[in-house]
């Protein structure tokens, strides 16, 4: 009995461990407006654009009701998703697959009871892509930390 209550955990740590292999999230000091604003401007100043806004916290709220849930995930939260023509070309000439990781994609988000606290995540991408899309991702998000 010992062994599988000790062969359970190590199941349970591993999976808690490779959860977080897929994705890059950091805490910022900060409003859900300033680290918005400031993860827009950083995309921006890099001359991107951005291509679509999802109002998540907005959407959940709304359809909530309709679905029986009460539970409110988030106070804010909004996916913005922008693209760089030349890095995506790279990305996808290096391998035609990586069009699933177009457009890239940043998360801000606050927590209910959270105060004084956005989250800033995104997508990690895997592979020969990770190399080209890595450094745009962490920089953006870098910027919304300061």
């Amino acid at each position: 009995m010992r062994r599988l209550i000790v062969l359970f955990a190590l199941v349970l740590s591993t999976g808690a461990a490779l959860a977080e292999t897929w994705m890059v999230r950091q805490k910022v000091a900060g409003s859900f407006a300033d680290t918005r604003d400031t993860v827009v401007m950083a995309i921006e100043n890099r001359g991107l654009v951005v291509n679509y806004t999802a109002h998540i916290a907005d959407m959940l709220q709304r359809t909530g009701a309709d679905i029986g849930a009460s539970r409110q995930i988030y106070d804010n939260a909004e996916i913005i998703e922008f693209c760089s023509a030349s890095l995506s070309r790279k990305m996808m000439e290096t391998d035609p697959h990586n069009i699933v990781l177009c457009p890239f994609a940043i998360s801000i988000y606050t927590l209910p009871g959270e105060k004084s606290t956005t989250w800033v995540a995104y997508r990690k991408p895997q592979g020969a892509a990770a190399k080209l899309v890595e450094p745009l991702l962490s920089e953006i998000a870098a910027e919304a930390a300061r």
